[in-house]
């Protein structure tokens, strides 16, 4: 597939790789990356259409970063007693300076001032289902994998815990509903439909999920998804329909720089690999997966970064990428 003229009306591409964070955009007719937070364990990027200079990334040693000034300088955001480790981030699609943030072991902070002060939203670790949390790389403890904020509440929120529990609140974080009977146990990427306030989509390790009550009831629509470690998602804006995904046969292979993935799509609910012109299977790690304001997808690989206007075809965009991020695995995604 040909790639498209380069305008200056394509999306800023914010890519979050193990030890990098690569901000890219077109400046006078080309495609100029800047590459920061060099030497970080990085595991997030949330960023705001509404505020897009403005980018919350999360590091496993050295917490949460934030950028005023589209990547160009960064400074810590001090959670208040928070641990070293921020694995997950989100800016809510209703107030762009409400943010949250989830960290190693499992806790969910949130600020209400773009960032400046922080407050731990209490009584998560004491849910019922705790006891069962584990991380098997670190079996010992467990961590808040994604954070989704509802587009249609303010108080309602999804939590992705890796592993053992899929949790939501519907104050801002004063109380929190335990796991559903049936919903995903190993959560990696939360989705939600901006017109019906009742869908959510989860990429999880046991499959792809779905609900359409706001989390009491999952299905898993797997018809010709022949993969089931799923790591991220991403929902056409235009057709709650179509979703693409990427996964794996197994999660040393999803992790596996040389390891074996795919990007699926489905249409009429039925996936089917979306594949042409993506670097693999062979060879690719997970991929992460991004709507842009233009409507269209895009795909972090440790080969590059991908657009595909419908899904179906893909192609690499012309942003710097050295041959050493071969070996990186794509932590994060934000395309505003």
């Amino acid at each position: 597939m040909a790639p498209p003229p380069v305008s200056p009306d394509m999306p800023t591409v914010y890519a979050a790789l193990e030890d990098r964070l690569l901000a890219a955009s077109v400046d006078d007719g080309s495609w100029r990356t800047i590459v920061r937070l060099e030497g970080r364990e990085l595991e997030c990027v949330a960023v705001s259409p509404d505020e897009p200079d403005r980018v919350f990334v999360g590091a496993f040693a050295s917490g949460l970063w934030r950028t005023t000034n589209a990547g160009q300088d960064f400074g810590r955001a001090w959670l208040a007693d928070a641990p070293g480790a921020v694995t997950a981030a989100a800016v809510s699609p209703l107030d762009s300076e409400t943010i949250w943030a989830g960290t190693e072991p499992s806790k969910v902070y949130r600020s209400t001032d773009a960032g400046d002060t922080w407050k731990l939203r209490p009584g998560l670790a004491s849910l019922p289902s705790a006891d069962e949390w584990s991380f098997p790389p670190r079996p010992e403890t467990h961590h808040v994998r994604w954070i989704e904020p509802d587009p249609h509440s303010r108080g309602r929120l999804y939590v992705g815990i890796e592993a053992g529990a899929l949790v939501r609140t519907d104050d801002a974080g004063a109380t929190w509903t335990d796991h559903p009977e049936g919903a995903p146990r190993d959560p990696h990427q939360i989705g939600t439909d901006r017109d019906d306030s009742g869908r959510v989509y989860v990429a999880a390790g046991d499959g792809y999920a779905e609900s359409t009550d706001g989390g009491e009831r999952w299905t898993f629509p797997q018809t010709g998804l022949d993969h089931r470690y799923v790591w991220s998602l991403a929902v056409d804006p235009a057709d709650p329909e179509h979703v693409l995904v990427s996964a794996a046969t197994s999660a040393h292979r999803a992790h596996d720089p040389d390891g074996q993935n795919f990007v699926y799509r489905r249409l009429d609910g039925h996936w089917e690999q979306s594949m042409d012109g993506l670097p693999g299977p062979d060879g690719m790690a997970r991929p992460v997966l991004d709507v842009g304001p233009d409507g269209a997808f895009y795909a972090l690989t440790n080969h590059g970064l991908f657009r595909s206007p419908t899904g179906d075809g893909w192609h690499r965009l012309p942003v710097d990428w050295l041959p050493t991020y071969r070996e990186q695995i794509p932590q994060g995604l934000a395309v505003v």
